[in-house]
């Protein structure tokens, strides 16, 4: 779980931990966009937080359960929205400044999510002689 498979590319604890952290943004940008009229994201330095916030040293199976409940939370908070809320707008700062709608931070999280799915898994083949 620890292991980069190069040097440059994360271990597929690094990437469980942003996949958690993605969700747990994502949730505090939806409730932005629902509280304020097209507010405006930092983007979330993923290319410090694994060393910031010591990925690689969390205990993986408290990550698994933080990604299940950080993807029940997003999933329950989604399946709320009514179409008007789905609508609103954000501006999006990564990777250049965009407005969209909420909707379509919900789909870009799905997105990253089944990519980065593809990378854990990739690097637990490696890992394994794979």
């Amino acid at each position: 779980m620890r292991s980069r498979p190069e040097p440059d590319v994360w271990s597929p604890l690094e990437y469980a931990c942003h996949v958690r952290d993605v969700m747990l943004i994502q949730l505090g940008r939806v409730a932005r966009g629902l509280a304020e009229d097209t507010p405006s994201f930092e983007p979330m330095g993923r290319d410090e937080r694994p060393a910031r916030l010591r990925y690689n040293e969390q205990d993986p199976v408290v990550v698994r359960e933080q990604v299940l409940d950080a993807a029940a939370a997003l999933a329950d908070v989604f399946d709320g929205l009514s179409e008007d809320q789905l609508a609103r707008t954000v501006t999006y700062n990564w990777p250049v400044e965009m407005i969209r709608p909420i909707r379509w931070v919900g789909r870009h999280t799905v997105h990253e999510l089944i990519h980065h799915r593809a990378d854990i898994d990739r690097g637990l083949q490696v890992a394994n002689g794979g």
